[in-house]
């Protein structure tokens, strides 16, 4: 796992009328045990990840319960889970993230919101849209159209969060249909506090079975139920979905005085929103506006008559939709015109005339976006009792710091893309595959998801596709045939489990394709926070039988290697040996070698004992040799660790900076094994730091310190 939370489970265990405080995800799973949730499961990815970590962590609690959860090995499993609530009355949830994580599962998905549900089903949605994000920049919105699915995008407040996974359940029964509840990164981690309830123990549990299975015809998706189904959803779920948003009043207006305009806004904007009026001077920091809000907590399907209701005698209207396309604007649009509020102008970002587009059509609605657009639509709409010239000053009071900052640096900052993590075991595979290319030649690397994306970056810049989660060796089954020479696809031990296995090792040695897969065995599913995988040796209860050799071995794989990642000079040369290879057929090299983050939070612990009790510890470092260095800075340009960078030359008659190696060093050796395996300067050199030292470090450390006084001042 990430982190333990251990102590934070305990706030799972708080009852009627209690106070919970903590982050947002917490939150999230004491509504699902409040709710009655009868079985959870989900994949791991930002920013839902830590979700199953939790659960995993509170297992004693889901177990008095009765609540199954399942760690799923990937999205579509975790979406195929909720077809329990097809047939019974089970209140299921999973996660994972979105939009890569919602592709996959598009198929269960599906199936599921065709077939509907008696049981609530919920999916707890990662949105992974903006500046923090590390996928293509999509939205749910688009799928939950698509498949009809209502979405949830509540406000980013703990008791608004919990009160819509509750309201998500029963909007789910009340409809027959699954319930997206998309959270944002900032959703997931607010910090706040409720007042909680009583955890449900479910109807039907692990603790409590079914008595006899149901079946119906009319559930499963073939025709001519498949017909049913959609005019179904048409005609009754719609409806009665609308009709429940708006008898709940799940939707959400904070009234103000200025109500000749207003702001309608996605729930997970409205804090977003909020600040900027604030820093306008026309909100309060505790949510009392002069603009009227209304909050669209529920933004699939929309209710009509509120929206409408909104809009109708206001001059004008702000719509804040993050992301592209403008479903939510385009359809306002169209209410308006459908129901003749022919007075109101709707701004936004895709609205015309021109002018009223203040928002930018696509990117993160950051504070400085909102502060921006909601400035600019205020200036243009111009309601009374908003002083213009007041406005206008206080905005570039606000703006003016960062322009005078732009003014005297002269230029923006370079970007610092993202990169491996200090003695990750994945940055010397690549500087393997660089020594390699210099003997024989360029190849064509197909990249997967995972760490070791980070390849594609300088100094490696290796890796020419990325089309998904364990998907590259199946993007490379194209492109191996078309070239002169054979290509090399890499993958980690994460997306091998995910969806590699079968959709590129089993379809490559089927089909006698000739490349070479580099598989990235450090452990875990390290990218999305080094959660455990079957094959975990020090965690797994299956590490007998789940080897990931045991298993290409069962596919008839006749070319294997197994090699240490740290090996520079052996990597590259067992890379050089498949490119050469008279084996036709799939050759698959696995780099073993721990993720250093993992290996150093179970070590330091360890050591921190040691020292305590006054024991022996030895910690490696390696260093460089100042007087040998020749500043040529090759060694970095192949490595790219961060511990490895330059300072000022201390002698005075050479002036290129020479290379150091600083705190925070490892010691995993990556370095020196560069500077032997591409014949570099010898200046790397590898120490020991001893703590608490026995009686023979003593007195080695006595007798190199004679030696060294004896002979040093004769040298120079």
């Amino acid at each position: 796992m990430e982190r333990s939370f251990a102590e934070e489970v305990e706030k799972l265990k708080l009852g009627e009328g209690d106070v919970f405080h903590g982050e947002g995800i917490l939150a999230v799973t004491k509504a699902l045990l409040q709710s009655g949730v009868a079985y959870v499961g989900g994949y791991q990815g930002a920013p839902v990840s830590h979700m199953m970590d939790v659960l995993n962590d509170a297992r004693d609690i889901l177990d008095d319960l009765g609540v199954h959860v399942e760690t799923n090995a990937n999205e579509a499993g975790a979406a195929a889970m909720l077809g329990a609530s097809i047939n019974y009355p089970l209140r299921g949830a999973v996660t994972f993230k979105s939009t890569v994580g919602t592709n996959v599962a598009s198929d269960a998905l599906s199936n599921l919101a065709s077939a509907g549900v008696k049981g609530g089903a919920l999916i707890v949605l990662g949105e992974d849209y903006g500046e923090g994000s590390s996928i293509i920049q999509e939205r749910s919105h688009a799928f939950a159209m698509k498949s009809q699915i209502w979405l949830l995008d509540p406000r980013p407040n703990l008791p608004k969060i919990v009160e819509m996974v509750e309201q998500g359940f029963e909007l789910s029964e009340a409809s027959n249909t699954p319930v997206m509840l998309e959270l944002r990164i900032r959703a997931c981690h607010v910090q706040g506090s409720f007042t909680t309830r009583a955890n449900r123990a479910p109807l039907i549990s692990r603790n409590r079975a079914i008595a006899e299975p149901e079946f119906d015809y009319g559930r499963i998706c073939l025709p001519p139920a498949t017909y049913a189904q959609e005019k179904h959803k048409i005609e009754v779920r719609w409806p009665a979905a609308v009709q429940f948003v708006r008898a709940r009043r799940l939707n959400e207006l904070f009234a103000g005085e200025l109500d000749e305009i207003g702001i309608i806004c996605q729930g997970g904007l409205y804090n977003a929103t909020l600040r900027a009026l604030s820093q306008l001077g026309l909100a309060d920091i505790f949510g009392t506006t002069r603009i009227p809000i209304y909050c669209l907590n529920v933004t699939y399907p929309l209710v009509p008559e509120e929206v409408v209701g909104f809009c109708a005698g206001k001059r004008a209207v702000l719509m804040v939709e993050e992301g592209q396309p403008a479903y939510l604007e385009d359809a306002v649009s169209a209410l308006l015109r459908r129901h003749e509020v022919n007075g109101t102008r709707l701004y936004g970002k895709n609205s015309l005339p021109a002018e009223q587009c203040v928002l930018p059509l696509a990117g993160e609605y950051t504070g400085e976006v909102m502060l921006a657009g909601v400035a600019r639509f205020v200036r243009d709409a111009a309601p009374q009792g908003v002083d213009r010239a007041r406005l206008d000053a206080t905005f570039n009071a606000l703006t003016a710091p960062k322009q005078r900052a732009a003014e005297l640096f002269g230029a923006p900052l370079p970007t610092r893309p993202p990169g491996f993590c200090v003695g990750c075991p994945e940055r010397p595979v690549f500087a393997a595959m660089k020594v390699a290319a210099k003997d024989i030649g360029a190849f064509h690397v197909s990249a997967d998801i995972g760490c070791h994306t980070f390849a594609t970056l300088p100094p490696f810049n290796l890796g020419n596709t990325v089309l998904g989660y364990g998907l590259g060796l199946a993007s490379n089954s194209a492109i191996d045939p078309m070239l002169g020479r054979r290509s090399l696809t890499v993958m980690g031990d994460g997306g091998f489990w995910h969806n590699g296995l079968t959709s590129g090792i089993a379809n490559a040695v089927f089909n006698k394709d000739d490349g070479v897969l580099v598989i990235m065995k450090n452990g875990y599913s390290s990218a999305t926070g080094t959660q455990e995988l079957p094959s975990s040796p020090q965690h797994s209860e299956h590490k007998a039988d789940m080897g990931i050799e045991r298993l290409l071995k069962s596919l008839g794989l006749k070319w294997l290697r197994t090699v240490d990642n740290y090996r520079v000079g052996a990597v590259a040369g067992v890379i050089k040996e498949a490119m050469a290879a008279p084996h036709t057929g799939l050759k698959v090299i696995i780099a073993d070698g721990e993720c250093q983050l993992e290996r150093q939070r179970r070590l330091r612990p360890i050591t921190a004992r040691l020292l305590a009790d006054g024991r022996r510890t030895v910690r490696v470092k390696y260093g460089v040799d100042e007087d040998s260095c020749t500043g040529d800075h090759s060694c970095i340009r192949l490595s790219g660790c961060p511990t490895l960078t330059v300072k000022d030359n201390p002698d005075p008659l050479r002036r290129d900076p020479v290379a150091t190696v600083i705190d925070g060093c490892v010691g995993c050796g990556l370095c020196g094994e560069n500077a032997h395996a591409a014949i570099l300067c010898p200046s790397f050199y590898r120490a020991e730091v001893v703590q608490n030292p026995n009686l023979w470090d003593r007195l080695v450390h006595g007798l190199r310190a004679m030696l060294i006084g004896f002979v040093a001042p004769r040298i120079a």
